[in-house]
């Protein structure tokens, strides 16, 4: 029994030795959310995104008020966005506009949001993804905000979007002739005069609208096509190829007057030397 005592005399000396040199719990220290934002600005203005948007979500989760998280979580966002850390960016964004929602900087976190789908759209040939998502979230600005400033460069991009959709349809289009698909083909021209009548396309979409119902023998489908193009571009490249559809001995007459016209100015110049 006294050994026993002893031993638990010990091993109770022990522990408090223990206690008296090390902390067991020692509390983190309080960020100061103020110092974390203006260390994200200073980097934020050296163009080092990636330091910044780690600082100014550092004041965001310390800041007490409101509004100062807001902005420090915006910052860290367009961070983000400025590293080309696309997904990051998007998924900052949508939480700041979940926990955020009255804030002012939300027109703007929507506008972020439009250029980064927009900055992503590549090529023709590649994923329609980014062009969907894209429209999507400028129509929705556009709608939301008609009067905003950002609106005006927004609009300006839908045109080129549209444009982009269009060229897409006329890819997938031209893939269908050359393996001689006519209706799929058919049907994806008509989307582009149909929905994407004001953009660029819409002439060779009607041409091979017209080459189309033409070599298939519905000659009255492929003049209809034909009088639309004529009617609306009648001088452009691709209404002299309908009309060459039509007639095969047809020859560019404009270019030739075109030459006449450039020699006889020569002549007039070479005079006047």
């Amino acid at each position: 029994m006294r050994a026993k005592l002893t031993y638990l005399f010990l091993a109770f000396f022990i522990l408090m030795s223990c206690s008296k040199k090390e902390v067991l719990y020692e509390p983190t220290k309080k960020i100061n959310p103020y110092i974390s934002y203006e260390e994200g600005l200073k980097a934020f203005k050296e163009n080092d995104f990636f330091f910044a948007s780690k600082k100014f979500s550092e004041a965001e989760l310390n800041f007490e008020e409101p509004i100062a998280a807001a902005k420090a979580a915006i910052m860290a966002s367009y961070s983000l966005y400025g590293i080309n850390f696309y997904q990051e960016a998007e998924e900052s964004l949508n939480r700041f506009l979940t926990t955020y929602p009255g804030n002012k900087n939300t027109v703007y976190a929507h506008y972020l949001l439009a250029i980064i789908y927009y900055e992503q759209i590549e090529d023709e040939k590649k994923d329609l993804e980014p062009l969907l998502k894209a429209r999507k979230q400028i129509n929705f600005f556009i709608k939301k905000y008609p009067n905003n400033d950002y609106a005006i460069d927004l609009k300006f991009k839908n045109d080129l979007i549209q444009n982009q959709l269009s060229a897409k349809e006329l890819y997938i289009a031209k893939y269908y002739i050359s393996v001689k698909k006519w209706v799929p083909a058919i049907n994806r021209l008509k989307i582009i005069v149909d929905e994407y009548s004001k953009t660029v396309f819409i002439e060779e979409a009607l041409h091979r609208l017209v080459e189309i119902h033409y070599h298939l023998g519905l000659e009255e489908e492929a003049k209809k096509y034909a009088s639309i193009l004529g009617y609306n571009y009648n001088s452009s490249k691709w209404f002299e190829q309908s009309y060459k559809v039509f007639n095969k001995d047809y020859k560019f007459i404009k270019k030739k007057q075109a030459k006449e016209k450039k020699n006889i100015f020569k002549r007039v110049i070479d005079k006047i030397r």
